[in-house]
């Protein structure tokens, strides 16, 4: 009980703070549809970001709602774990955490509900280098956060003009910046499924749902006519 209340506290928190950031976000191409760009994400989500950020509140086996096996998730994903079953947890300690990086990561398992897509987008596309800070790294859409840009050796190094506030890429990346825009893409993409696992299956037994009030709807109609067709 105590776990929702804090949960549901982070969520409003965060709320407040976005609606206070103007920052112009860019879109996130979130399609709940494209298991291929779910499985990257989770994968992508499991190696960079599971480190330092538990998703407790998910667990491996709902993997299985975007087309993987449990033996996939074992022999790919399965690294924080024992069991397809558990949640996605880390090891590392809430106290260890606060010390190195000044303040606690947070649980990632709703912040898509929290932030919004296209916050989450905007900001892992946002880093830049700022010698002033103590790891280097500064971002636009979260200014001074305490998370250093993990990515940098995928996307490389940018520098930003502030008047502008326009990114110049100075350093090449591992990847180039539209192969570097789907990579963060496809992370979005998963934890927005992450953030509502059941949601697609809730859409899909909708359209049942309606389809089948329809066919009641003129079932019914045809019924009243039946039987109101000889009285005048």
């Amino acid at each position: 009980m105590k776990n929702i209340i804090i949960s549901i506290a982070i969520i409003i928190l965060s709320s407040f703070s976005f609606a206070s950031e103007s920052v112009k976000l860019q879109k996130a191409p979130i399609d709940l549809d494209d298991t291929i760009s779910l499985q990257r994400g989770a994968r992508n989500f499991v190696n960079y970001c599971l480190n330092c950020h538990s998703a407790s509140y998910m667990r491996y086996n709902r993997l299985t709602d975007i087309g993987l096996t449990e033996e996939l998730i074992k022999d790919n994903l399965l690294f924080t774990s024992d069991k397809v079953g558990d949640p996605m947890a880390i090891s590392m300690k809430y106290s260890d955490a606060k010390k190195w990086f000044g303040a606690a990561p947070p649980n990632l398992s709703v912040t898509a509900r929290s932030r919004g897509a296209d916050w989450i987008y905007s900001y892992l596309r946002s880093f830049y280098r700022d010698p002033s800070r103590n790891m280097g790294w500064n971002n636009t859409v979260y200014k001074n956060s305490a998370m250093p840009h993990i990515l940098w050796e995928l996307q490389g190094e940018q520098h930003i003009n502030h008047e502008t506030n326009n990114f110049k890429l100075v350093i090449p990346g591992k990847l180039s910046p539209k192969e570097y825009d789907q990579f963060i893409g496809d992370i979005t993409n998963y934890m927005v499924f992450m953030s509502e696992p059941g949601q697609q299956k809730r859409r899909q037994m909708g359209y049942y749902v309606l389809a089948f009030l329809f066919l009641l709807l003129v079932l019914t109609i045809n019924l009243k006519k039946e039987y109101w067709k000889n009285i005048k």
